[in-house]
């Protein structure tokens, strides 16, 4: 297990800001008027990831991070180990911009460790989809144990709740890779239950929660094992349903019970709803998110209490 090194990292900070094309974007913060949740889409061209989150909150720091671990997370996913600068901070659902010297287009993607994580090991993680985006290309076909990038927080799509706030239901709702987010969520709420529960029950008021999660098969469920973990250790809080839409015959047994063949139904979704106490975090394709939200608010849940990220 790799700690980050201050005076690696300051020096790949140095280095990255002399050869990085995207570093003179440094100079300005990506904030406007209307930062939130929601972003309204309207042009066919697929934006850049600074172009998309234009109006969304972010750090004004930027920092180095090293690549300490790469894991097949999948076939088609790789998950990146990054030692970062012990200043660096996130809440539970946020991204980062990710910066790579030599290329130009800057990448976003979204923490799937939780803040817990980075407090203990000093450690934030970072599940890539291959595509030929040039970040995620590089991710998949270039990056090493040793890499140097820097990284910079940004989102207003997190769960950080305070010991002293009422208690909520979490609904976590996924699709594909959209899962990131949401399990960053879940660990973080786990965490907070185990502080909970160490402290005998004086801090933080933590309710339920249930993960609904789609994807095309069983092998592109991401972190399974440790979602179904985390329900099995806490029964009375966690609770998760996987769909998918193209099941292989293969299915492990630990996973058969909580497996279901094709999409989201409306049924599923209204057993989860209850308007005074629900909070449901979305991430996934944009017709799936725009489909969801409306069932949701048909079912009586407040769209104060629908956050959503898209991805594209």
């Amino acid at each position: 297990m790799m700690s980050p090194v201050p005076g690696l990292l300051s020096s790949a900070a140095r280095s990255f800001s002399l050869s990085c094309p995207a570093a003179g974007l440094l100079c300005c913060r990506l904030r406007g008027p209307g930062s939130g949740t929601r972003r309204n889409m309207s042009s066919k061209r697929q934006m850049d990831h600074l172009e998309r989150t234009a109006s969304n909150t972010r750090q004004n720091a930027l920092y180095p991070a090293q690549v300490c671990g790469i894991i097949n997370e999948s076939e088609t996913v790789k998950r990146l180990r990054l030692a970062v600068d012990p200043d660096f901070s996130f809440k539970a659902g946020q991204w980062v911009d990710f910066f790579i010297p030599g290329v130009e287009t800057v990448g976003g993607f979204s923490m799937c460790s939780s803040p817990g994580l980075l407090q203990r090991e000093g450690i934030v993680e970072l599940a890539v989809k291959y595509a030929k985006h040039p970040p995620a290309h590089w991710v998949h076909t270039t990056c090493t144990v040793g890499s140097e990038v820097a990284m910079r927080v940004g989102g207003d799509f997190f769960f950080d709740p305070s010991p002293s706030d009422p208690s909520v239901d979490l609904l976590l709702v996924a699709g594909g890779v959209g899962i990131n987010p949401l399990y960053s969520i879940l660990l973080h709420t786990s965490d907070l239950l185990h502080i909970n529960r160490a402290s005998g029950g004086r801090d933080y008021n933590i309710g339920s929660a249930h993960l609904c999660y789609s994807a095309k098969n069983t092998q592109e469920l991401l972190f399974k094992n440790s979602i179904t973990e985390v329900c099995r250790e806490f029964p009375d809080k966690f609770s998760c349903d996987f769909y998918v839409t193209q099941p292989s015959t293969d299915v492990d047994l630990n996973l058969q019970p909580f497996l279901s063949r094709g999409r989201i139904t409306e049924e599923e979704l209204r057993a989860r709803v209850d308007p005074q106490r629900t909070l449901c975090f979305l991430c996934g394709p944009p017709p799936m998110i725009e489909a969801i939200s409306k069932t949701l608010m048909d079912f009586g849940l407040p769209k104060d209490r629908i956050l959503f990220e898209k991805w594209w």
